[in-house]
């Protein structure tokens, strides 16, 4: 596969900074890197490369993807907690920006506040990558809508219902349904809705791609017609200590055989995991004929590959 050089040296931050042709050309190249993988072919891109890991926040399919994408594309990761770094210890994100950018080729990072991976960008001179903050998750979406196209044949005109909580995810739907034409419909409680900002933002992009964006309070009305119904945990990482309280509002919005039931009869589940099993989505679904969780979790591996392959 010949690797476009179209991204390289760019941050990805948020899918609101690409157009739609450059979503589409990273989860092209997502499919591709599966493919050659699946058929045994070596793709040594980032030989010699190495990707430094900033983790604030735990994880296991973000830390693994992105690990075991370096090592499939011939380069390697460097695993960086607050313990290992003095970044946990005081020292200025600007500081560790300016050193790392002599030693690395890029950096990922996964952290609480968002306004950190931007400083984080503006004072390196090598690609950032957002694993992940409190407003948005775009490596996630990206292996989300390769899914998609893997199970749709596309993800222009699909309907895709998000259930729950107004959060990093659902800010990342929107911004990459606005971006490819993907109608997305929002289902939270009261008080409990998508950033505004964000939501705004979402629909500039979405009055230039035909797509529908909605936020709605009843899941009934978000999932009918739905191709794609997609959901996440009530209380993020961070927000341990809201979840008995959070569970009160949200016990309406559990994915469950009822609420599928008003959904298209092809329609495919989505979970970005880890799942609260009872709480926002049942055995009977997560482990049912429609999930299609597991292989979007695999996608993470190939959409990370992707990213990392284009900026690096």
């Amino acid at each position: 596969m010949d690797l476009s050089t179209e991204l390289k040296g760019r941050d990805f931050i948020s899918l609101h900074d690409f157009t739609r042709a450059e979503i589409s050309l990273i989860i092209d190249t997502a499919m591709g890197l599966k493919k050659e993988l699946k058929s045994g072919i070596l793709h040594p891109y980032l030989a010699g490369k190495t990707l430094g890991m900033i983790f604030q926040k735990s994880s296991t399919r973000t830390r693994v993807a992105f690990e075991v994408g370096m090592y499939q594309l011939g380069g390697h990761a460097l695993f960086l907690s607050p313990r290992d770094i003095q970044l946990g210890r005081g020292e200025s994100i600007k500081d560790t920006a300016l050193v790392l950018s002599r030693m690395l080729e890029g950096i990922m990072i996964r952290t609480f506040s968002h306004d950190e991976v931007l400083e984080l960008a503006k004072w390196a001179d090598i690609p950032i990558i957002n694993g992940l903050t409190d407003l948005l998750h775009p490596t996630q979406v990206i292996g989300d809508m390769q899914t998609i196209t893997e199970y749709k044949g596309g993800v222009e005109g699909i309907k895709l219902a998000f259930v729950g909580d107004g959060n990093n995810v659902a800010h990342s739907l929107l911004f990459g349904g606005a971006k490819m034409g993907m109608h997305v419909s929002i289902a939270c409680p009261p008080g409990y809705e998508p950033d505004a900002g964000v939501l705004r933002l979402a629909e500039e992009d979405a009055r230039q791609s035909g797509a529908r964006l909605s936020v709605v309070h009843d899941p009934l009305v978000a999932v009918e017609g739905a191709d794609v119904v997609y959901t996440d945990v009530w209380a993020s990482m961070g927000q341990e200590g809201e979840a008995a309280e959070k569970e009160q509002h949200f016990m309406q919005y559990q994915v469950n055989k009822r609420l599928m039931s008003v959904a298209h009869k092809d329609a495919i589940v989505l979970h970005c995991l880890p799942a609260k099993r009872g709480k926002e989505i049942t055995d009977e679904v997560l482990d049912g004929p429609q999930s299609a969780v597991f292989d979007e979790a695999e996608n993470r591996l190939h959409a990370h590959k992707a990213i990392m392959a284009l900026v690096m």
